[in-house]
């Protein structure tokens, strides 16, 4: 199956940002296709500070999470208005499976899914 997580929730959310990600995670273990598109405040998780920092309450370590989506294929979509409204530049993914991308790109996904979660 092909999964769709849109997480627009900041920082501040810890535990609803790494639940995303925990989900996305678990996805990916579980054979499926998983893809992420990080709108909001929510583009600002994958800076290195905030993936560093970001611990859920009972949802784990941001960065822990991040990893395993890495590794295990998954890709990230941010919104490049809400990128460039918030400062982030090509050096803040640089390295990471991600893109900036246009509101386009999420009806794209989401038409493209068997299943979307949104955090």
């Amino acid at each position: 199956m092909k999964f769709l997580i849109h997480i627009t929730c900041a920082p501040d959310n810890a535990t609803k940002a790494a639940l995303g990600f925990l989900v996305a995670k678990t996805a990916l273990e579980e054979g499926h296709t998983v893809a992420l598109f990080l709108a909001g405040d929510a583009v600002t998780l994958l800076k290195d500070s905030e993936l560093d920092k970001v611990v859920g309450l009972g949802t784990g370590k941001l960065r822990d999470h991040y990893e395993s989506i890495a590794k295990a294929g998954g890709r990230f979509y941010l919104s490049g208005m809400s990128s460039k409204a918030r400062g982030l530049t090509d050096a803040d993914i640089n390295g990471k499976p991600a893109e900036f991308a246009l509101p386009t790109v999420l009806v794209r996904l989401a038409a493209d899914s068997d299943r979307l979660f949104t955090y």
